[in-house]
């Protein structure tokens, strides 16, 4: 059997992995139209308007990411009390297999990220939002939801966008509450200090995130396994899957060789939540007993598979299993 055939088979059994999901949950919202002349009162573009859509964003992605994949995912996080988060509520809503806990705050702003593009070109990113950590009784919370949710768990994912859910020592204590029930950890990073992630079994960071949070060069295969290597001994994590936007991704561990995959993309279009599908295929894969390795190739491609697609995208497991058997093919 090949490598992607048994990638094939893996994602056809995802129907029964079960992943919870913890995270900044966010609206990112596109405007989208075409630009034809320079604005009379300064020297920036009109954008003319034709179109807006909403889609999930932040932790929401990765929830939306599994649902395509066929996982089933519960999702916990906060939304304030606002037309913002009644629209979160109904995206969710919308997706099958899962089943969300949203705290409201009446003091916070659910956060949104508003993108005008013209074309395939961001021109401008707008941000609307309360970056905070949670009230005493909002952590009590989530500490509460989490701890019942992960007897019925496989994976457990952190979402970290650095907007407050798990800020101020909270990522660290929902990992370790999952380390005592002996369910794997997968963190999409934010903080520069892995002291938040001890102890995780993935973290997933991009290259700028890598060299923030080990002070060293990550301008090469090599100066990737080193920092890697540093982190991985320091915080006592069980890999680091190193996202290299058009060079790929590298998976290191504390021992054995690293493993560099190329880029799968032919066409790049858009990045926006290429990391949250690259968690959401890891914690699938893992979910239903893959090795890291083999997680790590499905990733490779479900990214690829987004970075083609305008907007915050998702990798459907028919369009995986369709780049696999292309793969075979070639």
């Amino acid at each position: 059997m090949t490598v992607q055939t048994d990638i094939i088979s893996l994602i056809k059994s995802f129907d029964s992995a079960k992943i919870l999901c913890v995270g900044d949950i966010m609206l990112d919202r596109f405007v989208t139209g075409h630009v034809e002349r320079i604005s009379p009162e300064a020297p920036i573009p009109v954008l003319s308007v034709e179109n807006e859509t909403s889609m999930l964003g932040g932790a929401g992605n990765v929830v939306r990411n599994l649902s395509a994949l066929g996982a089933h995912v519960q999702t916990i996080g906060l939304i304030g009390q606002d037309d913002a988060g009644t629209e979160i509520e109904k995206l969710l809503e919308q997706l099958k297999n899962v089943d969300a806990n949203l705290l409201k705050d009446q003091g916070r702003q659910s956060s949104i990220k508003t993108r005008f593009l013209a074309g395939t070109q961001q021109m401008l990113r707008a941000d609307q939002e309360t970056v905070a950590p949670l009230t005493q009784k909002a952590k009590q919370n989530i500490i509460k939801s989490v701890t019942a949710a992960l007897s019925s768990c496989a994976v457990l994912v952190l979402s970290d966008y650095g907007k407050g859910v798990l800020l101020d020592g909270m990522a660290k204590t929902l990992i370790e509450a999952a380390n005592g029930a002996d369910v794997p950890v997968i963190v999409d990073p934010k903080s520069d200090n892995y002291d938040d992630y001890f102890g995780a079994d993935v973290i997933t960071p991009n290259r700028l995130e890598l060299h923030k949070a080990s002070g060293q060069p990550v301008d090469s295969e090599d100066h990737i396994v080193k920092a890697s290597k540093s982190l991985i001994k320091k915080y006592n994590i069980g890999a680091i899957l190193a996202t290299r936007s058009r060079d790929g991704m590298s998976l290191i561990t504390d021992k054995g060789k690293a493993t560099h995959l190329a880029a799968e993309a032919r066409d790049v279009f858009d990045v926006s939540g290429a990391g949250d599908t690259v968690v959401a295929a890891i914690a699938a894969a893992l979910a239903s007993g893959a090795a890291l390795t083999d997680a790590a190739a499905l990733a490779n491609v479900a990214a690829g598979i987004v970075v083609g697609k305008v907007g915050t995208a998702a990798a459907t497991a028919d369009e995986v299993i369709a780049a696999l058997k292309h793969q075979s093919n070639a």
